[in-house]
């Protein structure tokens, strides 16, 4: 049987006053790739930061078979990761000290980075191709440069959960492969990935699909299913479809 790494029942979540989440029910699996998507406004970036604990909601969420709500702030920050959009940093910390920040969860109050924060540090630079900037500051790289530096960032707490929200914004198509490939390497290691994606064509090399609309669930199921391929094409409006070509699965538009 499979483990689950986040169950959510129940879930609503209301932005001012609009509700943005009507009743979300879901079990993630553990040691898995989820992708979230759906159009504009389905409520996935929402979702994401409530499965994070960084939104008020009601319903449940557990997270590794523990209510989210019961974990100590820093226990919940070893075993959670996040890389939300349009992260805040300061641009005159240096790439190594920004990549440092992931450690705090690790570290004693007002204690010395150790050994093992070092290398997880170094792990997760080179993991990005960031490792050559780590002595300039964040404000002197560009917006795809200081996103790999995030997703380092977020890396090097080596949590167990994973969640990032379009961690593909500001990267070109070759630096997308390679977090594909980054988010492999996590997957042999067991770690359990969420992320909300706008690139469809990286999303169906996701384990699960788990797909939205109008803040609602309306399919969850293996990416390669041909039933998450009608679900995806049919909340697209048809404006899209799925097929094989070469062994994988391409998106074109209709």
């Amino acid at each position: 049987m499979t483990s689950i790494a986040i169950h959510a029942h129940d879930i609503r979540a209301r932005l001012g006053n609009v509700e943005i989440l009507h009743e979300v029910s879901l079990a993630l699996p553990q040691g898995r790739w989820t992708s979230i998507v759906g159009p504009n406004g389905a409520g996935k970036s929402t979702l994401l930061k409530v499965l994070a604990g960084l939104l008020p909601h009601s319903g449940r969420v557990a997270l590794l078979g523990q209510p989210l709500a019961d974990l100590a702030p820093k226990l919940r920050a070893r075993q959670l990761a996040w890389l939300g959009q349009n992260e805040a940093a300061a641009d005159d910390l240096t790439v190594w000290d920004v990549v440092m920040l992931g450690r705090l969860p690790h570290q004693a109050w007002l204690a010395a980075p150790s050994a093992a924060d070092r290398a997880a540090v170094e792990r997760a630079l080179q993991a990005t191709q960031a490792w050559d900037w780590r002595s300039r500051s964040l404000g002197q790289l560009s917006g795809g440069e200081r996103q790999r530096v995030l997703l380092a960032r977020a890396l090097a707490v080596q949590a167990q959960v994973l969640l990032m929200d379009e961690p593909l914004a500001n990267l070109d198509p070759p630096h997308q492969a390679d977090w594909l490939v980054v988010v492999r390497g996590l997957l042999q290691q067991g770690v359990t990935v969420v992320s909300v994606l706008h690139e469809i064509q990286v999303a169906l090399h996701s384990d699960e699909m788990l797909i939205m609309a109008a803040g609602r669930v309306t399919h969850f199921g293996p990416s390669a299913d041909p039933a998450t391929h009608r679900a995806l094409e049919a909340v697209f409006d048809q404006r899209l479809t799925i097929h094989p070509l070469a062994g994988q699965w391409v998106v074109l538009p209709n």
